[in-house]
């Protein structure tokens, strides 16, 4: 006869463990269906090459905040120091009358008008013909110079105000365009540690992994398609004139790392490159990319440029190298990369500056 006893149940400790197996099975299975997938290269790339563009975009607006800023500065030291003089004018002529109330006093005689030496506001004294007719022509004269002197200092001292309020405002603009560059440079690296070094050098078409290390002075063998790289060294064309006299110093920094915001000698930006560049060939050009685009002729055709023309890139105007013939320009890309020659097609080409 088959036996009809009920199956033991499961312990309370089995259920619990089995309970907890599925439990994480599921949360497993949920992690995995709504977990972002590595992106590929080419879409690493696309997020990559778009975030280092905002970045660049954010060095130019930088740049400029700090050259606005470098230039209030002065303007407030300036100010600051012919208040500090007016104000050492103004008590040595005080001083000076200050002595001869003192030995009118001396004598019995003090003159009642030299009380003005108390006021603020000597011209509240100097409207009243009774007083100007007690004092002799030489403290008239002081007395006018003092107020002089008072109503220079007063809006020198206003200015000055102004000026620091306009100071203190660029200082905010440069820590926002920083933050804002540092956040795009973030997230462009958070994209790209899901790669190997190797990999990263593929996507950022850079000299050097984007984790910083030194690179290889541009020469990186070639062209390769869809990464942006960087070209081999053209076979660049003499240039004459100042600009080809710039394009020989920027020659010479080839292999420097790009940062943003940088002006030399040990790392560049775009348009800190060019503007030393064009120092050395003995011509002033402004800080920033947009500016340096009215510094001279501007030339559309890519066959009518020289070597040492600036050459201007994206509509916004917020890239700037130097050509180097042959369809190539030399510059400071942007982080990750250093100084080297690039195809002109790898950027979207506005137009060229002859400068002087």
């Amino acid at each position: 006869m088959a036996s009809h006893r009920r199956p033991k149940p499961p312990s309370r400790t089995r259920v619990t463990v089995l309970t907890a197996t599925a439990a994480a099975a599921v949360a497993l299975s949920a992690q995995s269906a709504h977990a972002d997938p590595r992106p590929s290269k080419a879409e690493a790339k696309a997020e990559v090459d778009k975030l280092y563009e905002e970045a660049e975009q954010a060095t130019e607006k930088f740049n400029g905040a700090k050259e606005q800023h470098d230039k209030l500065q002065k303007q407030v030291d300036e100010l600051q120091d012919r208040v500090a003089r007016g104000q050492e004018e103004l008590n040595k002529l005080r001083d000076g009358l200050g002595s001869l109330a003192t030995a009118q006093y001396r004598s019995g005689s003090i003159d009642p008008t030299l009380q003005l030496l108390l006021s603020s506001d000597p011209d509240t004294y100097l409207e009243k013909a009774s007083t100007l007719n007690q004092l002799s022509a030489k403290q008239a004269d002081t007395l006018r110079l003092i107020a002089a002197k008072q109503r220079a200092l007063a809006q020198q001292r206003k200015e000055a105000t102004t000026k620091l309020a306009d100071l203190e405002s660029t200082r905010k603009a440069l820590g926002e365009r920083q933050r804002e560059i540092q956040g795009k440079l973030a997230e462009a690296q958070k994209v790209l540690n899901a790669f190997s070094e190797k990999e990263r050098a593929e996507i950022t078409g850079s000299d050097k992994g984007a984790d910083g290390a030194k690179g290889t002075g541009g020469k990186s063998g070639g062209d390769s398609a869809g990464t942006g790289g960087s070209s081999s060294h053209p076979n660049v064309p003499a240039g004459s004139g100042r600009g080809g006299a710039a394009l020989g110093a920027a020659q010479s920094q080839l292999g420097k790392p790009y940062h943003y915001g940088a002006t030399g000698m040990a790392s560049w930006d775009c348009s800190g490159l060019t503007q030393w560049a064009y120092g050395q060939a003995g011509v002033s050009l402004p800080r920033i990319s947009q500016d340096q685009a009215n510094a001279g002729t501007r030339i559309y055709s890519q066959s009518q440029l020289q070597p040492g023309d600036l050459v201007i890139f994206y509509g916004d105007q917020h890239h700037v190298g130097l050509y180097a013939g042959n369809g190539q320009v030399l510059h400071a890309p942007r982080t990750g990369t250093v100084v080297r020659y690039e195809a002109m097609g790898n950027m979207p080409f506005q137009f060229g500056v002859r400068v002087g």
